[in-house]
């Protein structure tokens, strides 16, 4: 490297290190670690051939691309197939567990309608086209001849980290551009602002295994959470503790952590901030100490007493008095708040009042806690929202971008219809896709790249939530590549060759220039005398490596909390709900079988949407379970069949994000309806967030019926009941009987 005139310190910002001392080496192959003796191995994806004996499988360690929570994962390889997804005991993320969306990974590697050649636009439709063909049409807009503007051009993602992280950055910087949008749907963006405002850090640990009692304002950390499965974890000692954890699940819908809670409560949505003030109110006049309290805020809380508190929310007064009791009495609580929360005009003020609570009640320094920064930012997730969708919508608009790459998200579906995405599209002269699969976003531009799946590639990652312990999490393949396309971190790398950026020019693949990153790192991080081989080796075996954690004091401080006074609409008097959901999560995996056909956790529905209300509503609006319901905003109208269910709002209809794909393969093509494209318009005051929960609707009978498919509830097969329940008391009352 020094012969291309590069120094330690550019070399090592290249690899995406810094500060650290730099020793290159070669490739060898690693020794194999066993899992269980004579059965099970984790060895590293170097030379697979050798390792294929018949009939025996192989585990290879690697890192789950389902969602940004970066969990760590094996791999059972057989005959040079990956057959089974299971989790990696030595991630401090999931701890050896893996969710339903990792399980069903593999069915996006195998799945028929995966692309298998680049599509080039010609003559207004998408061609197959071979990959010289495809590169030769990219370098001729991006590369360092095109005469490419800088500022015009821009890479729309989902949250990305790691290396990829790091030549995305450097291919930003090669062109001269600073336009990175970051979409997620299902994100804490606004919740980041409120705790880095407040706290001094956007994602402190929640110590869940440190709370008696646990408040919760939607946050579906079960579930639909920045990391289901270390949060289920961790509920586990919450709920084995001494004494065990009560947990109370406020929201308007019961998600599936507000299914395992001990109380539920149901409340009007947008009136979460007004039940966390009421909370307040009782807590000072229960004794609790308010020094330090503004007397504005102060104030505010005084003026939200409990029947002022119960009009507006739909709870009762006698109900809040006696959660605000039980948080008094049983301490350290943790208070949370959720996507219901954060997700209207307001959120980032009912947030803000959700802290507040936390703070009230001392839980800062107990139960949230510092959970400190590694010292790579380069390699840090950039998490996304749905602000960098706003922004994009209007740079398009504007025709202010020439070049789009897209990678990891899917906005033609993800943007609600008052975006007008589909349309502002056209005024982007060339469009590159980077898709395993004919999604809407990938349809819709003139360039599909076809990448590796997350099971043929290399990769690192850095999860959005690491509480315990900074990591960098290792993508290795597990297999070789069923089709012949090309690796994300290849083609990054073939992107800045193409910019004539010599300090990537010595790097002959991706996988050369992780073994140099990881080689380049000092003997403290590397495991004392290992040498640079052994250390890659083990690195790969154990699927991470374990950095340098700085952690910090959190440094409370109040903010000032605006909540608008709650109005009635009586032109529409419901609110929709469009919940996410772990399994299809926000339509990503809509196109695996395995998912759509997984029960929705509450509602036991299979392969469709559908409009969840309460038996009041359903009597109100003369449906019957299995009716279509007609849900329209001012933005549009969808058809959904109804379900009827006790744990949702009176006030609320909510409807299932991951459904109503227009593309993206025969499993998710035609299937349901996306909620998400009824949305009114509007976004948090403070984050710019879209009010993803803030629409208002009108709900009527559609006309029509149909047989609601879903998991029997009464646990039937062909007629015949599979388990027999009895009460208590009835079994008590029977005569005993003798079991021959």
């Amino acid at each position: 490297m020094s012969g291309n005139g590069v120094n330690r310190r550019d070399f090592l910002k290249i690899l995406g290190w810094s500060g650290v001392g730099v020793a290159v080496a070669g490739c060898d192959r690693p020794t194999t670690v066993t899992l269980e003796e004579g059965k099970e191995e984790v060895v590293a994806y170097l030379q697979p051939e050798e390792y294929v004996i018949p009939g025996v499988g192989v585990w290879f360690a690697s890192t789950c691309q389902q969602c940004a929570a970066g969990c760590g994962v094996h791999g059972r390889v057989r005959e040079g197939r990956v057959l089974k997804m299971e989790g990696n005991p030595d991630s401090s993320i999931n701890y050896g567990k893996l969710c339903q969306m990792g399980q069903a990974g593999l069915q996006g590697h195998y799945n028929p309608d995966r692309i298998k050649k680049p599509l080039l636009r010609k003559g207004g439709s998408l061609t197959e086209v071979t990959w010289e063909e495809a590169l030769g049409a990219l370098e001729q807009k991006v590369g360092a001849a095109s005469g490419l503007a800088g500022d015009r051009f821009a890479w729309f993602t989902g949250t990305v980290s790691g290396h990829q992280s790091v030549l995305l950055s450097a291919h930003l910087a090669a062109l001269g551009s600073q336009h990175h949008f970051v979409h997620e749907v299902i994100n804490n963006a606004v919740g980041r602002a409120v705790n880095l405002d407040m706290l001094g850090e956007a994602m402190p640990r929640y110590r869940l295994d440190e709370a008696k009692v646990i408040l919760s304002f939607g946050s579906d950390f079960l579930g639909a959470g920045i990391s289901p499965v270390y949060f289920s974890t961790a509920y586990a000692k919450f709920r084995t503790g001494s004494p065990r954890g009560v947990l109370i699940q406020v929201e308007p819908k019961m998600t599936l952590t507000g299914g395992n809670a001990d109380l539920w409560v149901p409340i009007r949505p947008g009136t979460e901030g007004a039940f966390a003030l009421g909370i307040a109110n009782q807590l000072l006049k229960q004794g609790v100490d308010a020094a330090g309290v503004p007397e504005n805020i102060r104030a505010l809380i005084a003026s939200h007493d409990a029947e002022k508190v119960a009009s507006i929310t739909g709870s009762s007064a006698d109900r809040l008095a006696r959660i605000a009791t039980l948080l008094k009495e049983r301490s350290p609580s943790l208070v949370l708040a959720g996507a219901s929360v954060e997700g209207h005009a307001h959120g980032y003020s009912a947030a803000a009042a959700v802290m507040m609570l936390n703070m009230l009640l001392g839980n800062v320094g107990k139960t949230i806690v510092a959970g400190g920064s590694s010292p790579f930012p380069q390699m840090e997730a950039k998490m996304g929202g749905t602000r960098d969708l706003i922004a994009f919508a209007d740079a398009a608009d504007k025709k202010n971008l020439d070049v789009v790459f897209f990678y990891g998200a899917n906005p033609v579906y993800t943007a609600p219809s008052h975006l007008g995405l589909t349309e502002k599209l056209k005024n982007i002269p060339f469009k590159v896709a980077f898709s395993n699969f004919p999604d809407e976003t990938a349809l819709s531009a003139d360039l599909v790249l076809p990448v590796l799946s997350p099971y043929e590639d290399w990769g690192t990652h850095m999860g959005i939530y690491q509480p315990e312990q900074k990591v960098v999490s290792i993508q290795q393949p597990l297999m070789e590549p069923l089709y012949p396309n090309k690796g994300f971190g290849d083609l990054l790398l073939a992107f800045l060759k193409m910019r004539k950026v010599k300090e990537y020019e010595s790097f002959t693949d991706y996988y050369s220039y992780l073994k140099n990153a990881f080689t380049a790192l000092p003997a403290t991080v590397k495991g004392g005398a290992l040498t640079n081989d052994e250390f890659w080796g083990k690195t790969l075996q154990k699927g991470l490596l374990e950095v340098p954690t700085v952690v910090g004091t959190l440094k409370p401080r109040l903010v000032e909390i605006n909540l608008p006074e709650y109005k009635e609409d009586a032109q529409r008097p419901f609110h929709l709900v469009p919940s996410g959901r772990l399994g299809l999560w926000d339509g990503r995996h809509a196109n695996l079988p395995w998912l759509q056909e997984a029960p929705d956790q509450i509602s036991k529905i299979v392969w469709t949407s559908w409009a969840e209300i309460h038996p009041a509503t359903a009597a109100r609006l003369g449906v019957e379970q299995g009716d279509f319901l007609r849900i329209t905003s001012d933005q549009g109208a969808l058809e959904a069949q109804v379900y009827i269910h006790k744990g949702i709002h009176i006030d609320a209809i909510a409807v299932p994000m991951g459904q109503g794909h227009e593309e993206y393969g025969r499993y998710a093509k035609g299937r349901g309806v996306n909620p998400l494209k009824i949305i009114s318009p509007g976004a948090d005051a403070r984050t710019g967030e879209l009010a993803l929960y803030g629409t208002r609707v009108t709900a009527a009978a559609a006309g029509r019926r149909e047989f609601l498919v879903k998991l029997s509830s009464n646990e039937t097969q062909l007629g015949r009941k599979m388990v027999a329940t009895v009460t208590a008391d009835v079994f008590n009352r029977a005569e005993p009987k003798t079991i021959t």
